[in-house]
């Protein structure tokens, strides 16, 4: 089995300087993790990589789709594929560097999410139905049918919700047995699962100050931007964190400083969620910050685990 590193954790905990540090120490090449990077002319709401910041480091999956694009796991999945096996012909490490969980997992051990798109009505209902009755109405059908499901799947997840009811309708199964079915499968890779983590006030403080960071940068404009470009507040895309917050407020329905409460508390709720499903995962390695005093502490600690496990020369 070929080699790939995951460094994953939650949002604003310092995954992006880390993860060029060991690239440049392994011959590793990244690939983005991330459902919103992916998105041109969105760069300070979704804190991405500027091209000095990667020391000549090859990035993946970063700035190729236009933000009316509805980028997903399945897409994730075949592109994410796909940079792996061009990683590997040049004789180099891929590193999947990101917060998506789902996405890790899905390329992780190549889950299958095929779509069946075939017949449209079903989910097209179903989002009828989400904007006539609401997000928890929604999210308490899919708990009456898949209990499961409705316990990982956040109500505001409108997209996830609809999938799992769309799967049980069309096929009669729970989409918790089916993925639990897929995740049994082993791993094509010969994989190490980093999660890089922190104390939790710690990291909420990093994560307001990363938003009032974004905001000096100029995030408001950046939003005003894209609804001027003509992209529609509902897409995906302007779904995500930083965008979802800001656009109310742009349009006059709240104020600045609400809107930046919002901002910062549903982040701090993101953070938790992620870290709640990385805890699911398996043969995860936890790095946790307060262990070590400096990055190159913990970039050591990760390369002698690559020294030892996979007799990795540093």
């Amino acid at each position: 089995m070929k080699p790939l590193i995951i460094l994953t954790g939650p949002t604003a905990v310092g995954k992006t300087e880390l993860s060029i540090s060991l690239a440049k120490a392994v011959k590793g090449e990244i690939i983005s993790a991330d459902s919103m990077q992916v998105y041109k002319y969105m760069d300070i709401g979704t804190a991405k990589i500027r091209p000095e910041e990667m020391q000549g480091v090859p990035h993946h999956l970063i700035d190729i789709l236009e933000p009316d694009t509805a980028f997903n796991v399945s897409m994730f999945k075949d592109l994410a594929k796909k940079a792996v096996e061009e990683i590997y012909e040049r004789g180099h490490i891929p590193i999947i560097v990101g917060g998506t969980g789902f996405y890790i997992q899905a390329l992780l051990y190549d889950i299958d999410f095929s779509e069946e798109d075939s017949d449209m009505s079903i989910r097209h209902e179903l989002e009828e139905l989400a904007r006539l009755k609401g997000n928890d109405y929604l999210h308490e059908c899919l708990r009456k049918v898949d209990p499961e499901s409705a316990k990982q799947i956040h109500s505001n997840n409108i997209k996830r919700v609809i999938r799992a009811l769309e799967y049980y309708q069309m096929h009669g199964e729970k989409i918790s047995v089916h993925n639990a079915r897929e995740r049994s499968k082993t791993s094509p890779y010969d994989f190490f699962y980093f999660v890089l983590t922190h104390d939790r006030q710690v990291l909420y403080d990093r994560i307001e100050r990363r938003i009032d960071e974004m905001i000096e940068q100029g995030l408001i404009k950046e939003v005003d931007n894209l609804l001027n470009m003509g992209y529609n507040p509902n897409l995906v895309s302007m779904q995500g964190l930083g965008y979802k917050e800001i656009v109310p407020y742009l349009q006059g329905k709240c104020s600045l400083d609400e809107a930046i409460y919002i901002l910062k508390r549903d982040t701090r709720h993101f953070a938790k969620r992620q870290l709640t499903w990385f805890r699911r995962e398996r043969d995860v390695r936890w790095l946790d910050k307060t262990r070590w005093t400096t990055e190159e502490e913990i970039l050591n600690h990760i390369l002698n685990t690559l020294h030892t496990e996979w007799s990795f020369e540093q």
